[in-house]
């Protein structure tokens, strides 16, 4: 709140410590020195200090009000004053270890009240103070004290209180804009120091309608990035959200949302990382089984395929969307044949297709992750589809003398080659003794390429066990070419089959019973699908 001079309406305020030469007024300095340490010997006392004013201002203005409900002029004052007094308790910020105290003085609800305050003001002041209390920089070494305040605020209903102001919140007001990013702030300080609001939050308010209706909004401003941020979070460690959100048609809200860029590109990084988190929320969302059933129903396959036709900035997002959406699950895959998805698939997987080159970052839209990604459609699919879409599949292999088998032996070579040098070089280290265990060996050799180089084996796995004599006379002259034998290839199947094994292992173990697994994996795998699978690579085998 600002007090403006009456007298001189148009006059500006002096630089106090500035002489008109430009000279720095060193007493000030020293003074200013003064007040800083004062604020860092901030204690008990002091505290107690703080909340009596506080409150005696909050109990003034309540008063006020009660007693003159319907003359905002003699309670205007009181407002003055309190907001005063909640700018004065930012400065608990710098004194997290003080906030159990803060918390004991039962404080946390006389604050949290305002935010239902009537006069606007008010209420975005208190937003801005919880901002200030939470803030990541404060909570870094405070861990305990961080937890007291964050519990407490939930306990006092806090994300009820808070999502309720940020629906009367008017964005187009600079004020109310900046505090509904503050709001946002907020309650991602607060998912930061306890990861269980991330799931409190949707249970208990309208958050992701609000969410989804900021979403909508054609228009770009850093309040829909943020929007969008912060549901990508809430997505990512919640399965709950995710099946919440589906049955919010969340599904179809994103879909749209991407659609608006499917010719065009972003005009600035905001919002091309806006961009990536609506197809971060996406895939997050492609996790349940029920919301692969609501993308396919929303034709989302086709809006994908589309997307990548049109070779903007989202080409890479779409395919990774395709990606989530087909991995176990049938009936995406065939759609995606269906929709003749395969010939936009396969451009890309030969590099037939002249890339635009991404205006912010100045790469090509498809790079090596692109690559990755096809790779990793066309092995689910190969796994996944029966039937005439199966020869469908099997058939582009075959189409102009196997060039697609050459394109997939060449990158095989460059995978093997990535995946050996960084073999070489952690045996190079071991001989400087620096050991790593089996794992961690592992891990390292999955970031050179191993994982990708594992699909491109399935791939050719597949092609073989199809029995086709085109395609496995031109796999076995590839292989004597680069002087492999088929025995390379069933190495690195056996290494995925192994991977498969651990992996499952590892879930299984973690979760204690098969409903949690299936929550984890999303819904579809199970002991019989893990057999199933290994039946399968062993036959390849």
């Amino acid at each position: 709140m600002e007090v403006v001079d009456g007298r001189n309406p148009n006059a500006k305020r002096k630089r106090e410590g500035v002489f008109p030469n430009g000279d720095i007024d060193l007493a000030l300095l020293e003074a200013v020195e003064k007040s800083q340490n004062a604020v860092e010997a901030l204690d008990i006392r002091t505290l107690k200090k703080l909340v009596l004013s506080f409150e005696r201002r909050l109990k003034d203005n309540i008063g006020a009000r009660l007693k003159y409900p319907d003359q905002p002029d003699r309670f205007a004052d009181s407002e003055v004053e309190l907001h005063d007094e909640l700018q004065k308790l930012k400065v608990l910020a710098g004194a997290p270890e003080l906030y159990p105290e803060l918390v004991s003085l039962n404080t946390v609800p006389s604050i949290l009240n305002l935010l239902g305050h009537d006069n606007t003001d008010i209420a975005i002041d208190v937003v801005q103070l919880l901002q200030d209390l939470t803030d990541e920089d404060v909570f870094d070494e405070n861990d305990e004290p961080a937890r007291v305040l964050v519990d407490a605020l939930v306990d006092n209903n806090v994300l009820e209180l808070l999502v309720q102001n940020l629906h009367r919140l008017n964005d187009s007001d600079p004020d109310e804009s900046a505090a509904v990013h503050s709001t946002l702030a907020t309650i991602e300080n607060l998912m930061e120091v306890k990861p269980a609001v991330a799931e409190m939050v949707c249970e208990r308010t309208k958050l992701l309608k609000w969410l989804m209706g900021k979403i909508k909004v054609r228009e770009f401003d850093g309040n829909k990035q943020y929007a969008s941020e912060i549901l990508a979070i809430m997505l990512q460690t919640s399965v709950a959200n995710q099946k919440r959100l589906g049955q919010m048609n969340g599904v179809d809200v994103l879909l749209q949302a991407v659609a608006m860029y499917k010719s065009k590109d972003p005009k600035s990084s905001e919002e091309a990382e806006m961009l990536e988190n609506l197809f971060d929320c996406l895939c997050c969302l492609l996790m349940p089984l029920e919301n692969k059933e609501r993308f396919v129903k929303a034709e989302g396959v086709e809006l994908m395929i589309i997307i990548m036709k049109q070779k903007k900035s989202a080409y890479g997002s779409a395919i990774r969307a395709l990606d989530f959406a087909m991995t176990k699950y049938p009936p995406a895959c065939e759609r995606f044949v269906d929709v003749l998805g395969l010939k936009t698939a396969f451009a890309a997987f030969m590099g037939h297709l002249e890339m635009d080159v991404d205006p912010l970052s100045g790469v090509p839209v498809l790079g090596v992750a692109g690559t990755i990604l096809n790779v990793r459609i066309l092995a689910g699919q190969s796994g996944i589809l029966r039937g005439s879409r199966r020869e469908r599949l099997l058939s582009k292999f075959v189409e102009n003398e196997c060039e697609k088998i050459d394109r997939l032996m060449e990158l095989y070579m460059r995978y093997s080659d990535r995946v050996k040098a960084e073999t070489e070089r952690m045996d190079r280290l071991e001989l400087d003794d620096l050991e790593m265990d089996e794992e961690e060996k592992y891990n390292r050799k999955l970031e050179s390429g191993l994982y990708t180089l594992q699909l491109i084996a399935v791939i050719l796995g597949h092609l073989w066990c199809s029995e086709h004599p085109q395609m496995r006379a031109r796999i076995e002259l590839l292989l004597k070419q680069q002087k492999l034998t088929k025995k390379d290839i069933k190495d690195i199947l056996q290494g995925w089959l192994g991977m498969l094994v651990r992996n499952f292992s590892d879930i299984w173990l973690a979760s204690g019973s098969g409903v949690e697994y299936q929550e984890n994996i999303g819904d579809v795998d199970g002991p019989e699908e893990m057999e199933r699978s290994q039946a399968r690579i062993q036959r390849k085998l």
